[in-house]
């Protein structure tokens, strides 16, 4: 298993000759994607003539489209996908209507992310909200309480993804007074996503087209985020202040390999395999189980199964003695054996 920071540069640059995208292999997966998510969507509406639940039968397959597009836009924002930046660019753009999401601003903070992912002194960007123990148990009970709201599954998996791309990405949070790139990419968005609803409402209907693609985009973004948390939220992902953070090490460790079976790989175009994708973010997504069949040695680091991600949604703060996400209860239990402790020393001095 690689380990040193050494080791994994040399890694790093060895896997270089995998981000050479072809444009071909990439016109093929995006139509292979677009193609069903359309057809689904129209047998949908078709659908609600009949048998409405019959239909919302249908809301899986298309939610994991959706969430599949995404990621084809993901890899047009690494600039990997095709091999154009033009086209990269642009259908990144086209397919972020469909998402919701804002390319040119999104893939700003995203390369942020990527940039500062596990440095505990640069969070807040592209992350998910993440503090220690010690930062948790020296505020207030009010906010204690909001982190524990905020990490709550419903929140996290349920409000929380609705939020970010019904409503947040309506604006450019955390770039606002960043010029007007975020500006032009959000509005530019926004215009398109509201041409696009106003005609698909002309077409089908205002409630048809909110019953079939309402439940579409909830279920879809909730499945993105729930990857996007089972990717660096697990017990033993890597955190580190500026003087000990080594990109590398961070991308390797800090990142899992999410083992999902052949048809979820599919779906969510192998962005389970997200150390090798934070190690070299210009591999293709159709390229990256190269990576692994050639270097084999790498499926087992940071590798969680989907039952094993279960237990990830417990791990909520970032226990730099021990190096590890616990959970509220382990933190609860370390400061009372440590009060414990306190109280014992000080007994112990008064006798």
């Amino acid at each position: 298993m690689v380990q040193s920071t050494p080791e994994i540069r040399k890694l790093a640059q060895s896997l270089a000759h995998y981000r050479e995208p072809n444009s071909v292999r990439g016109v093929f997966e995006l139509a292979v994607t677009t193609v069903p998510f359309l057809a689904i969507w129209a047998l949908m509406w078709a659908a609600l003539d009949h048998d409405y639940w019959i239909g919302l039968l249908l809301v899986l397959p298309a939610a994991g489209l959706l969430v599949r597009l995404f990621m084809i836009q993901h890899d047009c924002g690494h600039g990997s996908f095709f091999h154009s930046r033009l086209a990269n660019d642009w259908v990144g753009r086209a397919i972020g209507v469909m998402t919701l999401t804002p390319y040119d601003y999104w893939r700003r903070t995203h390369a942020l992310h990527h940039a500062s992912s596990g440095n505990l002194d640069h969070r807040g960007v592209g992350d998910i909200d993440t503090l220690t123990v010690r930062e948790f148990l020296a505020r207030s009970r009010l906010q204690q309480l909001l982190y524990r709201l905020y990490r709550h599954p419903l929140v996290m998996f349920g409000i929380g993804p609705t939020y970010l791309f019904i409503l947040r990405h309506r604006l450019p949070m955390g770039m606002m007074r960043a010029g007007r790139g975020p500006w032009l990419s959000t509005m530019g968005t926004n215009a398109a996503i509201a041409f696009l609803v106003a005609t698909m409402m002309w077409l089908v209907g205002f409630g048809p087209f909110l019953l079939v693609h309402l439940p579409i985009m909830i279920l879809a973004a909730s499945i993105g985020v729930w990857l996007f948390y089972v990717q660096h939220q697990f017990e033993d992902t890597s955190w580190s202040r500026d003087g000990t953070w080594s990109f590398h090490e961070a991308a390797l460790h800090g990142s899992s390999h999410y083992h999902l079976p052949g048809v979820l790989r599919w779906f969510t175009a192998n962005i389970g395999i997200h150390h090798i994708h934070h190690l070299c973010s210009r591999i293709p997504c159709y390229r990256l189980p190269d990576v692994l069949r050639d270097h084999p040695e790498l499926a087992a680091v940071g590798r969680i199964t989907m039952l094993q991600s279960l237990r990830c949604v417990r791990m909520t703060l970032w226990d730099e003695r021990e190096r590890r996400l616990v959970s509220f209860r382990e933190a609860g239990m370390r400061r009372s054996m440590h009060m414990d402790k306190n109280q014992h020393s000080l007994a112990h001095a008064e006798l």
